[in-house]
């Protein structure tokens, strides 16, 4: 019984002494609480900051613009890295477009003693022969002033594009060698020669061509021309058309040469007189229709028999040049005056004649837009005769 009195009054001390503890915290936390409504009362709230939703506005735009800046540049960066990275490089010795022709042979052939085959303002020709048979013709230009590498990988891409033109009536280009002051062009060897060389024959009666073949070689040219013009892309202008580029095979199917290399080669002679278009000596611009021009001085030279740099078309009764006496004559209705001589004969034939000497005088208009495609000429002169 006395230990559970002594328990019962420990019990009650040990009561007296929470309810003790109870309400000195209870006073020391409004104690506190009266601090800090004092601390509140006496420090002064934080000022407003004047314009706020202004400077957070000039802020974004701010970060924007620095944003958008620096994105630009390293595009233009990385752009600029790109072209550096995939620029074409610079080749040196052969670069070879034919399974035919390796360059080890290539290079073993052009040190040699090879014939000379013609030469031009720009270049001569040599036939070679490589150790595996095959003919070929090398174009060595002449030495050019020294060019910025720049250029050079231009005309590389350029070259490589004509390497990829395929067409029955243009010369491949098999092969070229750059070395530090020209470029090598290789080409299939073409043992008639060139149209030039043919006409040549001709006047100088060595060389009898009919009407018929004669038309199947501006048919076949016009075709190149087709080809050039509205299948390649991007459109290759021939920019030098002449009968020298003009070469001719065994059965005088023809195949233009040079094509494209006037624009790329600044030295080349591409203003040759009597086959160059006017524009080109007015205002230096060259279009397909310019190709036009040079192709019908050409009909013109197959109907005629004439080289237009003959001194005959200098003089004032004959209108200065080829084109105008030709349509002096067709004007005057004497159209026939023109014909070579030794075309002359078969009425039917005659008539062909005609009909294309009218299609080479609308060729030579002195207007540019004045003159036929080269995709409406193939039509006119196919129709002349059945191909």
């Amino acid at each position: 019984m006395e230990g559970r009195r002594y328990s019962l009054k420990i019990s009650s001390k040990t009561k007296c002494l929470l309810l003790l503890l109870i309400l000195c915290f209870n006073q020391k936390q409004v104690q506190c609480q009266e601090s800090t409504i004092r601390l509140l009362s006496t420090n002064p709230p934080p000022p407003k900051f004047k314009n706020g939703p202004k400077r957070i506005i000039v802020s974004v735009v701010l970060g924007v613009l620095t944003g958008l800046t620096g994105a630009i540049l390293f595009a233009c960066l990385i752009r600029v890295l790109y072209r550096y990275l995939n620029r074409t490089p610079i080749l040196k010795g052969p670069v070879i477009f034919s399974p035919k022709i390796s360059s080890k042979t290539l290079q073993s052939a052009l040190s040699n003693e090879n014939q000379l085959l013609a030469s031009s303002p720009n270049g001569k020709y040599y036939r070679t022969v490589l150790d595996n048979g095959l003919t070929i013709v090398v174009k060595r230009l002449e030495p050019f002033e020294t060019q910025s590498n720049s250029v050079k990988r231009h005309i590389q891409q350029e070259l490589e594009i004509l390497a990829g033109l395929r067409h029955r009536n243009l010369m491949s280009l098999r092969a070229y060698v750059r070395e530090p002051d020209r470029f090598s062009l290789v080409y299939d060897y073409v043992p008639t020669g060139s149209l030039d060389d043919a006409m040549s024959r001709v006047r100088d009666n060595e060389l009898q061509l009919g009407w018929e073949v004669r038309l199947r070689i501006a048919v076949g040219v016009i075709k190149g021309l087709q080809y050039l013009h509205f299948v390649c892309n991007p459109q290759v202008l021939h920019y030098n058309l002449k009968p020298t580029n003009v070469m001719l095979d065994a059965e005088f199917e023809p195949r233009l040469a040079d094509c494209g290399l006037a624009r790329l080669m600044p030295d080349l002679d591409r203003a040759t007189s009597g086959y160059t278009a006017p524009e080109c000596f007015q205002n230096s611009r060259y279009t397909d229709k310019s190709d036009i021009f040079s192709f019908g001085i050409i009909l013109g030279v197959l109907l005629t028999g004439r080289d237009p740099t003959d001194p005959f078309f200098g003089e004032a009764a004959s209108g200065g040049s080829l084109g105008r006496w030709l349509r002096h004559l067709q004007q005057a209705g004497e159209a026939r005056e023109a014909l070579d001589k030794s075309l002359l004969g078969e009425e039917v034939q005659e008539d062909e004649m005609l009909m294309a000497l009218r299609i080479a005088v609308v060729c030579l208009s002195d207007l540019p837009a004045d003159r036929p495609s080269s995709d409406e000429l193939v039509p006119m002169l196919t129709q002349l005769h059945s191909f």
